[in-house]
């Protein structure tokens, strides 16, 4: 006599329905346990703040220092980071262009892509002050205009930390398409902002 229990189909089938639901709610539950216990992950893919969601920019019309018009539309095209101040740049100021210029530096065959921007918020109140940071930066493109037009600028760049003309300090980076999607505050880290520039070229 065969005393073999047999298991039917439709058993069989619930244990299997059975176990991938299992299999499905493990990790949810899982994730709702960690979360509701503080655990959060140690490291970020980025070291920037983005601007959630990217934030379109509006054109304005500037100027150069030798005073030709150029729209804030033509920085188009290119990955762009963009520092304002005072034609004045003291020593915080003068970190920050260091900075950028390093990181810039830092991208290799990728710096054509980017490309280093300085609004000029104000006059210059000591003789030289603009010409000195036009020398000590070659390559990097020194854009002004009224006062009114600087200020329509700044104000789409506003944060909860404030404007940047609060003068923040910030390094704001605005993608190819004239988005504002990431800024560092002053005191960022230069090797933050190359990973991040260099997982943006690629």
């Amino acid at each position: 006599m065969n005393t073999e229990s047999k298991v039917s189909p439709a058993g069989s089938g619930r244990w299997v329905l059975l176990l991938v639901a299992v299999m499905f709610f493990l990790p949810v539950i899982g994730a709702i346990v960690l979360f509701q216990s503080g655990w959060r992950p140690q490291s970020q893919v980025n070291h920037g703040e983005l601007v959630i969601p990217a934030r379109p920019l509006s054109d304005v019309a500037l100027t150069t220092p030798d005073g030709q018009v150029r729209r804030f539309s033509q920085l188009q095209k290119k990955w762009t980071m963009l520092y304002f101040g005072p034609a004045d740049c003291d020593s915080g100021c003068q970190h920050q262009l260091y900075l950028m210029r390093q990181v810039h530096i830092a991208q290799g065959p990728g710096a054509d892509r980017v490309q280093r921007v300085y609004i000029v918020t104000g006059v210059a109140t000591g003789p030289g002050s603009l010409d000195v940071l036009l020398k000590d930066y070659p390559n990097m493109q020194f854009l002004t205009g009224p006062a009114d037009a600087i200020g329509q600028l700044a104000m789409q760049f506003q944060l909860p930390a404030g404007s940047p003309l609060d003068r923040l300090g910030r390094v704001y980076l605005v993608d190819p398409a004239g988005n504002l999607m990431m800024s560092y505050p002053a005191g960022a880290e230069g090797e933050g902002m190359r990973r991040d520039l260099a997982r943006l070229l690629k």
